[in-house]
């Protein structure tokens, strides 16, 4: 006959079972908070001036005033007028062509979404930025979130802004082809006048 020996189970100390339930909660907070960390963050836009018209579409030209920042508020870069010798023929501001493949996939992606006359605070993470290899001697550090100040000037097709730089062309080599006269702030005569911005 096989003999059993009996072992007292001890009764669990006073506060040991709602430790066990903290440290099962911390748990799956800190499984979960790993898990959300993983999963790539999209861009942020909060619309600070609304903006009217249809959005720029693959292809358009847009024209910007922005400014770029680090999250410590250190500026990295910021659009600069350009001096255009034609009135009429281009907006002010920073044109960015609307393309696949732009350097900083965040801003493209965002700028889909703004609209002509708008103003924008438009925060871009790290691995729809640069990631970890900023361009050589940026001062953006790798893996670094962006910020941008963004107001759309105006968008414009690809076919007008094609038209209107061969325009400009055509308008500096007759300057150039005449020494320089006239007046550089206005089309030449003959010049086809320039189209409505689309």
């Amino acid at each position: 006959m096989t003999e059993i020996t009996r072992v007292p189970i001890q009764p669990v100390a006073k506060g040991s079972l709602t430790k066990l339930w903290i440290g099962i909660i911390l748990a799956i907070a800190v499984g979960a908070g790993l898990a959300w960390a993983a999963v790539p963050r999209g861009i942020d836009l909060d619309v600070l001036v609304e903006g009217t018209g249809p959005r720029p579409k693959e292809g358009e030209v847009v024209w910007l005033n922005y400014k770029g920042k680090l999250a410590d508020g250190t500026v990295f870069d910021e659009s600069r007028p350009i001096p255009l010798p034609i009135e009429g023929l281009f907006p002010k501001g920073t044109p960015f062509p609307i393309e696949e493949g732009a350097a900083i996939p965040g801003f493209f992606e965002g700028l889909k979404q703004m609209q002509k006359g708008g103003k924008y605070n438009l925060f871009i993470p790290a691995d729809k930025a640069y990631g970890a290899e900023p361009p050589p001697g940026a001062p953006i550090p790798p893996n670094a979130d962006l910020e941008f100040e963004i107001e759309v000037i105006d968008i414009m097709s690809k076919a007008t802004f094609d038209r209107n730089l061969k325009i400009l062309q055509q308008t500096m080599q007759s300057q150039m082809d005449n020494g320089g006269a006239g007046d550089p702030g206005r089309a030449p005569q003959g010049a086809p006048a320039p189209a409505p911005v689309q």
